[in-house]
């Protein structure tokens, strides 16, 4: 997710990655669980419905969807204390 210069990240594996979006090109993200696989990625394309972005840690392209009515889906993993 990116609004603004803030953007956020959820994994279905419960991976919850916060930061920010620097330019128009570079997403810097710090995750819960200290892991580095979506810290630092290069936006390689931006559609009216898909966002691409190519990780520098291990997990490469990814494409994310937008969501229905720009609204986050329900369920998703959240940080709690101690995260």
């Amino acid at each position: 997710m990116v609004t603004g210069e803030r953007a956020g990240l959820f994994d279905m594996g419960g991976t919850v990655c916060s930061g920010t979006a620097v330019g128009s090109r570079a997403i810097r993200l710090t995750c819960t669980d200290g892991s580095d696989d979506r810290t630092a990625g290069t936006v390689e394309s931006v559609g009216s419905s898909t966002l691409v972005v190519d990780w520098e840690g291990g997990i490469g392209t990814e494409t994310y969807t937008r969501a229905e009515g720009g609204k986050l889906p329900s369920g998703l993993p959240t940080a709690g204390p101690g995260s």
